[in-house]
């Protein structure tokens, strides 16, 4: 039998809200598997899916530019050992340096992005300042419309794709910072998610004991939910929750293209809590 380590039981805590003795007899079913056990939990107790953002186990900054048009925009996750380092100035300019360099060349990948001046740049960088510095991913968007940029603390930056009114720009992306909407509409999910999803909630209807007719009606119920939970234009909007994303654009005679956003550390668990 796998051996459940606390730091373990923490992790499935904090994805999923629930108390520790359920996490660990849930991760001792799954044999320590944590992506099993998370399954599970929302099988037996309901609990909801978890947000990556939730285990942001790095630091840095997302480094941001808008070309002066509003057409062309790019987002960069550099990180670094500290968060005293993510408040150092030459850090934070170094960060906007690649994300402008980001936009203008339209790189293929971040080995392309991050070679010949930036890589010296960084090389200076890493011995004036003494931490491992990296540049981990980026996103580039050029509009159909314009961007609008939204950057919460240096951790998260949001570019939005739209048409209409100013503030609809900054709202979406306050709104993104805020949800972190992993598909724009519903259309857009992929059919392995919503076919795993469905999976999940046939096995909690069937623990329910309902009526087979209901059980089915409950199913479909809770994909719609969670579909419109995880892509942008059903989450109930942050400013007013009486209205969906789509209704507020409808309202404001506004359009979206597209969005793309970074939240430093997405993803990343640290080594100790891997064990």
């Amino acid at each position: 039998m796998a051996e459940i380590s606390a730091s373990l039981v923490k992790e499935l805590r904090d994805m999923t809200g629930l108390a520790m003795m359920e996490c660990k007899k849930a991760l001792t079913e799954a044999g320590g598997d944590i992506k099993k056990a998370e399954e599970l939990l929302r099988i037996k107790s309901g609990a909801k899916a978890s947000k990556a953002a939730s285990r942001i186990a790095a630091e840095g900054v997302v480094g941001t530019y808008v070309s002066p048009d509003a057409k062309t925009g790019a987002l960069v996750e550099l990180n670094c050992e500290t968060d005293f380092v993510a408040k150092n100035d030459d850090f934070l300019s170094f960060a906007q340096l690649i994300a402008e360099t980001a936009a203008k060349q339209n790189p293929k990948d971040v080995s392309q992005l991050a070679a010949g001046k930036i890589e010296e740049r960084r090389q200076q960088l890493v011995q004036k300042i003494g931490e491992n510095i990296t540049i981990r991913r980026f996103r580039r968007l050029q509009a159909a419309g314009k961007l609008a940029l939204y950057v919460h603390g240096a951790k998260i930056g949001v570019l939005v794709d739209y048409e209409g009114p100013e503030e609809v720009g900054k709202d979406l992306g306050m709104h993104i910072a805020f949800s972190k909407p992993a598909y724009m509409t519903k259309a857009d999910v992929p059919a392995d998610v919503v076919a795993r999803e469905r999976e999940i909630q046939l096995a909690r209807a069937k623990e329910s004991g309902k009526p087979p007719e209901i059980a089915a009606k409950m199913v479909e119920g809770s994909l719609n939910k969670f579909l419109a939970e995880i892509s942008l234009m059903g989450q109930p909007f942050v400013k007013d929750d009486k209205q969906t994303i789509e209704k507020m654009l409808a309202s404001k005679k506004a359009k979206m293209s597209g969005y793309a956003f970074l939240v430093v550390g997405e993803g990343i668990a640290k080594e100790k809590d891997l064990h």
